[in-house]
């Protein structure tokens, strides 16, 4: 067994929201109603639960998964929270795959919501930032992107004009995307972005991502039970990997790279790619000097080369390189655990992606960011290669 052996049956997804109007729980009723009404499973078949612990309204509970089962009246055999921040979407598609190789179940959830802006939840963080930055003002994400888009700016030179392009993009691509937050479905400019508000300078307010509500889901089992089912259109992971305190040993990091160089290598080479037969990408976007250094971690081009590629590169969804087509999170709103990108890039396996349906669906390669540290890049990195069933 491996984790080509393993397919994504369905996906469902709520409409992002500012604000939810709604319980997380009625949210994922709703996701796994739709789940089972697309696949034909029973919910007394599901015996498998995987979610992610990038979640503002249930993460600090150690109990969220059990909880859960409990709110949704399911009885699995492998219950299980992933908590690799960013990574944690993709995470758990791996996770499924691999307790259904063992055997510990057989048709798998993942489960991703959030209603964290309607709940206002904090957290108890224990960790470096609490002691080193935020007392100085470094509050949250922008305050340490800001200080990486330093670095990168010190080291290569950051150039407006590709970081707008990157932000105008997405933001068509949310345009298109219904389900996309309403408040980001509105047209910007280059000029926008460049003139939008300084945040934690050099972070504007068109770089950052934002919090919003939502949730998604998938279902996740063996080739063979889909077969059998008669679930032909699905979606194959063939390659994942992941990499956690990528350099994390040493004392002077160069905050320019990240774990992606390891994680993007093995994802490619379990698929058996070189990174020039990547179709689409989907990567994660909660700012934009994060994707600048994604292609050149992923090998897309040569480190400093970030910029000059994304000037270059036709990444609209009927470009030579569709990136984010269903808008990113920062254009669709970061929420549902932020898997906002590998819902996207199932839709667009399968052929549903509507206006914005990319043209070549041989591939897709999804990614995550976990976390950013006190002197560090982000936490963790991951990556998951994507084939439609053939």
């Amino acid at each position: 067994m491996a984790l080509r052996d393993n397919a994504i049956v369905a996906y469902a997804e709520t409409k992002v929201m500012k604000k939810s109007d709604r319980d997380v729980w009625v949210l994922m009723g709703e996701i796994l109603e739709s789940l089972l009404d697309k696949s034909g499973f029973e919910k007394s078949e599901i015996d498998g639960l995987v979610m992610s612990g990038l979640t503002g309204t249930g993460g600090a509970s150690m109990f969220w998964a059990q909880s859960t089962c409990d709110m949704l009246g399911l009885e699995v055999g492998f219950c299980e929270q992933v908590h690799t921040g960013g990574c944690s979407s993709i995470g758990a598609v791996a996770r499924a795959a691999a307790a259904i190789d063992a055997g510990m179940c057989e048709v798998a959830v993942c489960m991703f919501a959030d209603t964290h802006v309607r709940e206002h939840n904090g957290r108890n963080d224990r960790n470096y930032r609490r002691d080193w930055t935020d007392p100085y003002g470094v509050l949250g994400p922008p305050g340490a992107f800001g200080l990486l888009q330093r670095s990168y700016d010190a080291k290569y030179g950051v150039d407006l004009q590709a970081l707008g392009k990157l932000a105008v993009t997405q933001r068509n691509h949310a345009i298109l995307n219904e389900n996309a937050c309403e408040e980001l479905r509105v047209p910007i400019t280059i000029d926008d972005y460049i003139n939008s508000r300084m945040i934690a300078d050099p972070i504007r307010l068109l770089d950052c991502v934002m919090l919003a509500d939502g949730a998604a889901g998938l279902i996740v089992t063996s080739k063979k039970r889909a077969k059998e089912k008669g679930l032909n259109k699905c979606v194959i992971p063939i390659g994942y990997a992941e990499r956690t305190n990528f350099l994390g040993g040493e004392g002077l990091v160069d905050v320019t790279r990240s774990g992606h160089e390891i994680a993007g290598s093995k994802a490619l080479a379990q698929a058996g790619w070189s990174i020039k037969d990547v179709r689409s990408f989907h990567p994660y976007d909660d700012f934009l000097i994060a994707l600048v250094i994604q292609f050149e971690a992923f090998g897309f081009c040569k480190p400093g080369e970030g910029m000059k590629f994304v000037l270059d590169t036709d990444m609209s969804y009927n470009g030579t390189l569709p990136m984010n087509t269903g808008g990113g999170q920062i254009s669709a709103g970061q929420a549902a655990c932020s898997s906002h990108n590998l819902i996207e890039a199932v839709r667009q396996l399968m052929g549903e992606g509507g206006k914005r349906q990319v043209k070549d669906t041989t591939n897709a390669l999804v990614t995550g960011i976990g976390w950013i540290n006190y002197g560090r890049n982000w936490g963790s990195s991951a990556a998951m290669a994507l084939v439609p069933n053939q």
